[in-house]
């Protein structure tokens, strides 16, 4: 039997304090909270029949993975293993805070089968951390990069994050070129997000957060890619950015609408033409000994062309016309002709061989463009 690939998310939601932007799924925890929580998760992975899947990518994130025994991170992917048959190459990537990892834990990760590692950073300045609520400094997270390097961890992202209260293009300028100078596989640059019911929020709204104006942000972002680009970081995704081949292989199956199956409170997945998700309620998760799934979505063609575009289009390659025909049986001038004609006459998304991408610009605003594909 010919099996499907399959992309699997595990969802840790403890964390050792929440930072102030934070809006995930995330807090923290007792140890007695965290020993029920992974016994709900085994069970639910363990009651999960994947005889039809290979896996080709885990990723393990939060919250901070880091920051609970590595015990834990070796019974999940023992447990995962036990149910489902793994590609020669998986990709099995993990979450990490600098700060939170010992000798030891490297130790657990690699012996668990962890190949690629993801260190939140987020600036290299001390005073923007501050500002975030980030419980490390840049000098505990240069002691963490170069632990987890001397472990044999060869496939290592690092998070920055723009557009932070006072920041200024020389500081951006100057986090770049800090993490350039370590050499990481990979780097990705998201954009603070003043999300509701956060505390940065709640300045935001009485006027006391002082953030870049609009200038500041095109030149941060031009500079941001500009820099990448001239010391061998592609960028593949609008927030993404790697050396040749360190693509980040289960983020591209989201992006590329493959079939993934999330594990954990709140964690989603997509099987088919459906959509389902656990709940966010770790009480009621750990009642239903981790066999909590709702908000089953039974998706329409609308809504899987619509995602089609709005996923494909994150990618800088675009997406294939021939693609969208295999996928629903029109075209893609039949369908969004007018909304295509009109983004490439002002600017926002260029044609060539068959691809439609959006250009430097359209990526600028690819929220405000991406809605225009909602059916």
């Amino acid at each position: 039997m010919n099996k499907k690939p399959l992309a699997v998310y595990i969802h840790i939601p403890f964390c050792e304090q929440k930072c102030r932007y934070c809006d995930f799924l995330s807090g923290q925890g007792s140890e007695q909270l965290k020993l029920a929580y992974f016994r709900a998760l085994m069970h639910e992975i363990g009651h999960t029949d994947g005889s039809q899947y290979i896996v080709t990518s885990v990723y393990i994130g939060g919250g901070t993975p880091s920051c609970v025994q590595s015990i834990y991170i070796v019974k999940i992917m023992d447990a995962l293993r036990a149910r489902f048959e793994f590609a020669p190459k998986a990709e099995i990537s993990m979450e990490m805070n600098p700060g939170t990892v010992r000798k030891s834990s490297l130790a657990d990760y690699k012996s668990a089968g962890i190949n690629r590692l993801s260190i939140g950073l987020q600036s290299t300045h001390d005073s923007e951390l501050r500002s975030l609520g980030r419980i490390h400094d840049y000098k505990t997270f240069l002691n963490t990069y170069e632990l987890v390097r001397s472990r044999g961890f060869n496939n290592v992202n690092i998070d920055l994050m723009s557009s932070l209260p006072h920041q200024t293009k020389e500081k951006m300028e100057k986090s770049l070129e800090r993490v350039i100078k370590l050499a990481p596989e990979h780097i990705s640059v998201y954009s603070l997000i003043i999300e509701e019911g956060t505390p940065f929020y709640n300045l935001y709204e009485k006027g006391e957060l002082e953030l870049p104006d609009e200038d500041t942000e095109i030149r941060i972002d031009r500079m941001v890619r500009r820099t990448l680009a001239e010391n061998g970081y592609g960028r593949y995704e609008i927030s993404n950015f790697s050396k040749p081949g360190y693509e980040c292989r289960h983020n591209l199956v989201y992006w590329n609408r493959g079939e993934y199956l999330g594990f954990g409170i709140g964690a989603a997945s997509l099987l088919g033409h459906t959509r389902f998700s656990n709940t966010r309620n770790i009480k009621k998760y750990i009642d239903a000994n981790g066999m909590s799934g709702t908000n089953v979505q039974k998706l329409t063609v609308n809504d899987e062309m619509a995602e089609f575009m709005f996923l494909g289009l994150r990618k800088v390659e675009g997406i294939k016309e021939e693609d969208f025909q295999k996928c629903f049986g029109k075209t893609l001038r039949e369908v969004y002709g007018d909304v295509l004609e009109n983004q490439w006459g002002m600017g926002m998304i260029t044609y060539k061989d068959g691809r439609w991408a959006f250009t430097e610009k359209g990526m600028d605003v690819s929220n405000t463009l991406m809605s225009e594909y909602l059916l």
